[in-house]
């Protein structure tokens, strides 16, 4: 594939173009009060450690207060912040003592649908004409009483439930509690502009924003058609293809109102999109045309690829053919909803998540990483019967429990692991503290946090690293190879056989088995089995 030397020049420099975010799952961070939940306090006093490691921004998971039937993501106000994590006044000192040590804070938008406890639903429930009620989707029966479509919700079941008062269906693309917002409504674009004014004026430097490929829907409210065997295999599981359900062109009309708010104060504010497209087609318009929608649109594609060279390569490559020049590319490996590297990518081996987490930094755009990805912390084992997320349940699914990668961080080797005081119940449980920890790690320069740390270090002191452009080199099978910019190469072995990668002349400046840093090299990189190497080829 031939380079694109125009890319990342387009892309005027940026902390976030340059910089490497890290989200927070706010509940399982750091405990302060003993009560066994994470706070915002917590994070505040873990700054440092994100300081030390390099970390541009954060990311925090839901902060808005809610009844937590979905974590969260059930919002009751949008213009506060839930108790449990504390206090509007925690969250500005968060703001503030992140700033001064040069971290920015980006929250959560949840513009999707809100919780059936939000006073808007609580008004839309008075009747057909009631305050409110064209806030929300709502559709008369069909003859017979059935749902209005055939529309399904992601977490199993129809997306629509009677209102026996009213006699109307509303919408829920997820839990019945979670009703759909209609955003074809001036009033709701309205106060949404509010919303995000509100948190921009205290100081945060963007959003992340929740299901945004979804939050219009058809307005005729048409049956999605069937899914078939050309489509990604995870929308044949679904049955149906959500083309009328979500993945509405009009939220293009959306994306752009917001970023003309983003972009009103003297600093720019950025949007980063969950945008749960499995078709690279689909993904490119997220960036709009001209840098007028969101400013980083997650890949799931990526993140859904195995740990394997073909595949990784394949996904790099159509993402730096179709991206519009002026556009810059976001890489995860980790989240919240599907779960932690070292466990999917990495198969809980931490030779195979170190390699991962050289892939993420190495890459051409912005690296996001999931709480714990720098110690290689993986999934925790936990028996779905006891879930705390809602999906098991409703779909009858056990290895969709999002529980296991929502596990608390692990500070310490000792009672609580630095997350909570030595006798509490934290509120998910704790893994093994004493095999994965960041002070163990802290004290161990051959540590998968040490190389983290290191990794962004070299990204921070090197352009090509940051914002050169991307080539693929040839490498042999199991392997994948690219040059960064002039002076930087990296090449992978994701596979169990040892390979060598010809053409390569210079020095290992960071290589997964440390042991190899500062190796010279004249024309040939040998890899061991799931080994890796950062190469100046100055």
């Amino acid at each position: 594939m031939a380079g694109r030397p125009e890319a990342g020049e387009d892309v005027a420099a940026s902390w976030w173009r340059d910089g490497v975010l890290y989200q927070i799952y706010p509940r399982s961070f750091a405990d302060t009060n003993g009560d066994g939940i994470g706070d915002l306090r917590g994070i505040t006093a873990h700054l440092d450690h994100l300081e030390w490691l390099g970390i541009d921004g954060i990311w925090l998971n839901p902060t808005m207060p809610s009844p937590n039937d979905d974590w969260g993501y059930d919002v009751a106000d949008y213009c506060a912040v839930d108790p449990a994590l504390g206090t509007l006044e925690d969250l500005d000192e968060l703001i503030a003592e992140a700033g001064r040590r040069g971290i920015r804070v980006l929250l959560d938008l949840v513009p999707n649908h809100t919780s059936d406890r939000h006073d808007w639903f609580r008004q839309a429930r008075g009747g057909r004409d009631a305050p409110q009620r064209d806030f929300y989707v709502w559709a008369d029966p069909k003859p017979g009483g059935a749902p209005p479509n055939n529309w399904q919700s992601s977490f199993g079941g129809p997306a629509w439930t009677l209102d026996e008062a009213s006699g109307q269906f509303f919408l829920h693309n997820f839990l019945p509690t979670q009703p759909d917002l209609n955003w074809w409504n001036e009033g709701v674009r309205e106060a949404f502009d509010d919303i995000l004014r509100f948190w921009f004026d205290r100081g945060i430097a963007g959003w992340r924003i929740d299901v945004t490929h979804g939050i219009v829907k058809d307005r005729e409210l048409r049956d999605d058609p069937v899914a078939t065997a050309e489509d990604h295999p995870l929308v044949q599981a679904r049955g149906n293809k959500q083309v009328y359900s979500m993945n509405r062109p009009e939220v293009h009309d959306v994306l752009r109102r917001w970023r003309a708010v983003a972009e009103e104060p003297e600093e720019k504010r950025i949007l980063v999109g969950e945008t749960y497209v499995l078709d690279l087609a689909q993904l490119m318009p997220f960036y709009g045309e001209g840098e007028d929608e969101l400013n980083l649109a997650f890949n799931f594609l990526f993140v859904h690829s195995e740990l394997e060279a073909d595949a990784m390569r394949a996904s790099v490559e159509g993402v730096e053919a179709g991206l519009p020049p002026t556009s810059w590319p976001v890489w995860t490996g980790s989240n919240h909803d599907a779960g932690r590297l070292a466990t999917r990518w990495a198969q809980d081996d931490p030779v195979r998540a170190r390699l991962a987490v050289m892939m993420l930094i190495c890459l051409r755009g912005t690296p996001f990483l999931y709480y714990g990805d720098e110690i290689g912390l993986p999934d925790v084992p936990l028996d779905p019967a006891d879930a705390l997320d809602p999906v098991p349940g409703r779909t009858g699914k056990p290895e969709r429990n999002r529980d296991p990668c929502r596990t608390p961080m692990q500070w310490s080797a000792e009672a609580g692991a630095g997350f909570t005081g030595a006798g509490v119940e934290p509120w998910l449980p704790l893994g093994d503290a004493a095999a994965y920890n960041v002070d163990a790690q802290r004290a161990d320069a051959g540590s998968q946090l040490h190389l983290t740390r290191d990794l962004i270090a070299l990204r921070r002191a090197q352009a090509d690293l940051r914002g050169g452009d991307y080539e693929t080199l040839p490498a042999p099978p199991g392997a994948w190879a690219w040059r960064r910019g002039e002076r930087h190469a990296v090449a992978l072995n994701l596979s169990g056989s040892e390979v060598t990668i010809e053409g390569l002349r210079g020095e290992v400046v960071i290589a997964t088995d440390r042991a190899r840093d500062g190796e010279a090299l004249d024309g040939a990189l040998t890899l061991g089995p799931w080994q890796g190497a950062v190469v100046s080829t100055a």
